[in-house]
């Protein structure tokens, strides 16, 4: 029922907007996590945080190899190429470009102490926000080209809705995840709970320009998927799974890694 209602959809939707709207979902469901701020009482943040984190890493390392990795060396095969140089070359410039991002703009990982990146008088909740941006970039990509390719192919559909499904369940956990901090810091409520929300908007955004600037048909589209995957396991190993360990729940951390993975894995698995 979902599937077919989604089918129709896709089916009177261009790309574009097809992307939009399925990252326009990812957006949303940031903001669903970080009205965990406007609860009344308490929120135990150390726990949320890391559970949250972990959460997050295990969805996209999942997410790289099953809904883009192997769609893009699929799809280099289907063509009678060898699959290595798109799939290796694009995965490297992924993880270069995170790596620069990381260098030349100033954040502050959720959890840490220092910030990293140039030094900057800018507020800790800007550090933050801007931390949250960098692994945005890459999910709002992946969504965006597998949604918009779907658009095109609707033999696509099952992989494609499972990520954006994916990318939207962890986005909830990663709305928390900015927005508690926020609120530990003395930021009101209502003002943590706009910054968490808006944290999300970069998915739209590179969603949508990812399928502008690459479309969803050619011999540069694998090499984008393996992209969205490299820049994504970068920020895993860089940043979620380290701030994940920084409390005293590490174990919550490392079964919330295998919850993520095995959600994701199993949405891609079981809708394909």
């Amino acid at each position: 029922m979902l599937d077919s209602l989604f089918l129709d959809t896709l089916s009177h939707a261009s790309p574009v907007a097809a992307a939009a709207g399925a990252t326009g979902f990812t957006f949303f469901m940031t903001a669903v996590g970080a009205a965990v701020v406007l609860l009344p009482g308490r929120v135990h943040n150390a726990f949320m945080q890391t559970v949250s984190l972990g959460f997050a890493a295990g969805v996209m390392v999942a997410a790289s190899v099953w809904s883009l990795l192997i769609p893009a060396m699929d799809m280099v095969e289907a063509r009678g190429d060898s699959p290595l140089l798109p799939a290796v070359g694009g995965f490297l410039m992924g993880v270069f470009f995170i790596f620069s991002l990381d260098r030349l703009l100033p954040h502050l990982h959720p959890g840490a102490k220092e910030s990293e990146g140039p030094k900057t008088k800018l507020a800790r909740s800007t550090l933050l926000f801007l931390a949250v941006t960098l692994h945005n970039i890459p999910e709002g990509m992946s969504v965006g080209l597998s949604i918009g390719m779907a658009a095109d192919d609707p033999s696509l559909l099952a992989g494609a809705l499972a990520l954006a499904l994916g990318m939207g369940i962890q986005n909830i956990p990663e709305g928390a995840a900015v927005a508690l901090p926020l609120m530990q810091d003395g930021m009101p409520r209502w003002k943590a709970f706009l910054a968490g929300s808006v944290s999300g908007l970069a998915e739209l955004v590179f969603g949508v320009l990812a399928v502008l600037l690459v479309g969803t048909t050619g011999a540069l589209l694998p090499w984008f998927l393996a992209f969205a995957a490299g820049a994504m396991i970068y920020v895993v190993v860089e940043e979620l799974i380290p701030s994940a360990h920084l409390t005293e729940h590490s174990d919550a951390g490392t079964l919330s890694v295998v919850a993520g993975f095995v959600l994701m894995m199993a949405l891609d698995v079981g809708l394909g």
